[in-house]
Parts: C-alpha cells; structure tokens; sequence
C-alpha cells in the first residue's frame, strides 16, 4: 500500500496536474482554491475505489468545486458536532456538582473533569473516522453516504483501514522534513506547495484503496482493482 501511494501521484501526465495542485495549494489561502484541491482528493478518492490506476485529471472545474465544497462540510459536521456535545456534557456535569454542593455535587464535578481528559481521544476518533466517510461520499456520490455507518463501521475496524491511517503519519513525517529543507533555499521554498500536494495525493490513494478492499458495498477483483458490487 505504501510503495503504491508514493508511486501514485507521479502516474502518467503527472507534471501538468502536479503544477496545477500545487498553485491552488499555495492560493488556498483565498478559500476558493482550496475548495478545488479538496474536490481533487475527493476524486482521487472516488477514482481509486472505482479501480482506476492514475490519478484523475484537473477537469470539470464546477464539479470539483462543489465536491470540495460538501467535503468540507462533512469535515465540519463530524468535528463540530461531537465537540459540542462534549462542552454540553463536561460543563453541565460540572456546573450541575456546583449548583448541588456536598459530595453529590463533586462527584459529578470530578466526572466534568474526568470528561475533560477525553478530548484528545475525542479528536484521535474524529480523524480515524472523517477519512473513511469522505471515501464513502466519494463512492456514493451522495452526501448521505458520509454517514452511512453501517458500511464506515465495516472500513474502520479493518486492519487495512488502521493501516491507511497509519502509513499517512510515516509519509507525513518525511514530508515536513523534506519541506524543512527546502525552506533553506529560495528554489527550495518554491517546491513545498508540491510537496504538500504529492502527500495529500498519495494519502488520498491509500485511503482509497483500503476502502477498496474492506467495504461491503465493493469488491476486489485479482488485480486488486475494486469494483461495485
């Protein structure tokens, strides 16, 4: 799986769309153009589950946009809602311990705090989970299947799933290294922006195609290409 998502962003025409990625990279700062990186990984995503090889070309402007778009605010969804159903419960535990007082009411305080400790769990899940109902949205073309839980529940208890969520930490590691040193010269400093694209495409590919392989709403076939059921 590694050696395929290094491979996979340098696959065919890969200059032109590299160039491409890495200029609306560098503009994501003005939102627009992030929204179309974001409908790009959402199409290496859609393309890899559908058994295509290489990466898929910067075509169908509109579409991309609106892909990056809903991508976005299924990112939003799963992080914002259930952060504010933990601020709801540890300040409820812990403003209810000091409306009753005694030793009640510090039981419950002491469960707000306890509380407290699991945010960093709480955001450990949310980015385990977000990539497989991203894979899911790509799949199914349809906002709904980002929270269909049934089959993301199959893809995130697999090990092929752990491990797509794992390599990317490897190759994110080398990425900030490699960027580190570019960042020493001035053409070095030109290169980041593709560094950063060449990772988010080689992640993108590897969640693919662990979604791919683990999924109930796909199969592999012997060359490893997936294809709907």
């Amino acid at each position: 799986m590694l050696e395929d998502g290094l491979s996979y962003p340098v696959r065919g025409d890969w200059i032109g769309r590299m160039i491409i990625g890495s200029v609306l990279g560098l503009l994501s700062f003005l939102l627009i153009p992030a929204f179309f990186v974001a409908g790009y990984l959402v199409r290496v995503l859609e393309t890899t589950v559908d058994g295509a090889d290489e990466p898929p070309e910067f075509e169908e402007w509109g579409d991309l946009f609106v892909k990056g778009l809903v991508a976005t605010v299924i990112s939003i969804v799963y992080s914002f809602v259930p952060f504010v159903i933990y601020m709801v419960v540890v300040f409820t535990l812990v403003g209810a311990g000091g409306v009753i007082g005694g030793d009640g009411g510090g039981v419950l305080a002491g469960l707000g705090f306890v509380t407290m400790l699991t945010f960093i769990p709480l955001m450990l899940v949310i980015y385990y989970v977000v990539p497989a109902a991203l894979t899911n949205y790509a799949h199914t073309g349809s906002i709904n299947g980002a929270f269909d839980f049934g089959v993301i529940k199959s893809v995130v208890l697999s090990f092929e799933y752990l491990l797509a969520v794992l390599l990317p930490i490897v190759i994110a590691v080398i990425a900030w290294v490699v960027m580190a040193l570019l960042t020493m010269t001035i053409v070095g400093i030109v290169l980041v922006p593709v560094v950063y694209f060449y990772s988010y495409v080689a992640i993108c590919r590897m969640f693919g195609l662990a979604f791919a392989k683990t999924s109930p709403t796909t199969r592999s076939d012997s060359t490893g290409a997936a294809q709907p059921i």
